[in-house]
């Protein structure tokens, strides 16, 4: 899909004309999913936004390695991996003052206290919804 800058602001041809998306900030996102289309799709989003993704993990063990590796601004972890919780990995990211989104797709227990400010990402997934919870994010 054809685009151009403008200043701050991107525009996309497609559909019935040109598209606006702002463009606020180009981060450095680690993704943890287990589910690989889940992934690739939010893959995809995060580069038609403008944001660069600096990894993928699909387990607990995987994720809590490259958090220790750092190098990136901000996460989006599915709140389960494969029938395991994600809290350790979000433990780790608070530790280390990265902020994070929680991602979910239905998951009905309350995080845990140390982590019910995190912002929350429904599954599924849309375009408009991830710039709003990266800056949520990153401002807490």
């Amino acid at each position: 899909m054809p685009s151009r800058a403008s200043g701050n602001k991107m525009f996309r041809s497609g559909g019935l004309g040109l598209k606006r998306t702002s463009v606020t900030a180009c981060r450095s996102v680690l993704i943890v999913e287990d589910e690989p289309l889940i992934s690739m799709m939010l893959e995809d989003f995060l580069d038609s936004l403008g944001h660069q993704v600096a990894g993928t993990c699909d387990t607990v063990d995987d994720a809590l390695g490259r958090v220790e590796l750092g190098g990136f601004d901000v996460a989006i972890i599915d709140v389960n991996l494969n029938g395991q919780q994600v809290w350790p990995v979000a433990d780790r990211l608070a530790a280390k003052g990265i902020p994070y989104v929680l991602a979910t797709g239905g998951h009905i227990e309350p995080p845990p206290p140390a982590h019910a400010a995190a912002p929350v990402l429904a599954k599924p997934y849309t375009l408009d919804a991830i710039t709003p919870v990266l800056d949520e994010a990153c401002r807490a």
